[in-house]
């Protein structure tokens, strides 16, 4: 499958929009479909009417906030907390896929310690540079931030032991790379922590597109059982889906994990 240009361009120009809207301070300005102040994701995109979601820096615990640079919160976009899930150790190398401005990266930087090391990779400029600002104001020393796509993911094979992603996945019309590029780059025994927008099995892909837009987050969602089954194909062991909470019919944040296993080339 290829990527569709389009919405990939339709994607970057969005969240190169949320990156300057956070750089700031406009959280008026930042208030798009996958953002804190977002009430609807299908409204005036294509959708049927609003329709309540739940994204951004509120489905974080506030004291894990309380260090980071107003900027990095205000740029979170996610519909979840992946860092809270992925079971991070001191020492362990970690990729958030689609970083933005750098929230993930700099909350999983403080778990795996100096001893580890947090990277993120971003598509849109206007976001790296956001990024690492953030973690230069947080003063994070092992970090980095990567352009990069993640169809096509800028790191060696098998260098990295958790991957995590913040709502990302969803807006790929790729899918099958992606999973394939995070097993690639995953060591052996690597694990996936990563939080997205997931339908129901009983939610044709036409019906979540009257739910909401690609860039919404909505449109571009798996069903539950696509995603497992996606993660089988690209040989993921042990794969859980678990739903989190609703953000619209049928629509669900979730949790998604899984596991290469420690034989896998």
């Amino acid at each position: 499958m290829a990527v569709d240009e389009t919405v990939r361009e339709q994607v970057r120009d969005r969240y190169a929009q949320a990156a300057k809207a956070a750089a700031t301070g406009n959280v008026a300005e930042n208030a798009s479909c996958c953002s804190t102040s977002a009430t609807s994701c299908s409204e005036g995109e294509g959708g049927t009417g609003p329709t309540p979601v739940s994204f951004g820096s509120g489905l974080y615990d506030a004291t894990n906030l309380l260090d980071l640079p107003e900027t990095a919160v205000l740029a979170s976009l996610g519909c979840g907390n992946p860092t809270a899930v992925a079971e991070l150790r001191a020492g362990e190398r970690v990729l958030d896929l689609g970083s933005g401005g750098g929230i993930d990266v700099l909350l999983s930087a403080k778990r795996v310690g100096a001893t580890g090391f947090a990277y993120g990779v971003d598509m849109t400029d206007e976001m790296l540079e956001l990024a690492r600002a953030n973690a230069a104001q947080a003063g994070a020393t092992n970090v980095e931030f990567r352009k990069g796509t993640i169809e096509d993911l800028p790191f060696e094979d098998a260098s990295i032991d958790v991957v995590i992603s913040n709502c990302v996945v969803n807006l790929s019309t790729d899918k099958p790379a992606v999973l394939s590029e995070v097993f690639r780059v995953l060591a052996p025994g690597g694990r996936v922590g990563i939080s997205d927008v997931v339908a129901e099995d009983d939610v044709a892909p036409e019906q979540r597109a009257e739910r909401g837009s690609y860039v919404g987050c909505v449109a571009g969602a798996l069903s539950k059982q696509e995603y497992l089954d996606g993660l089988a194909a690209a040989g993921f062991t042990d794969t859980d889906v678990t739903f989190t909470h609703e953000v619209a019919a049928g629509m669900h944040g979730a949790i998604v994990k899984a596991v290469k296993p420690t034989d896998a080339r």
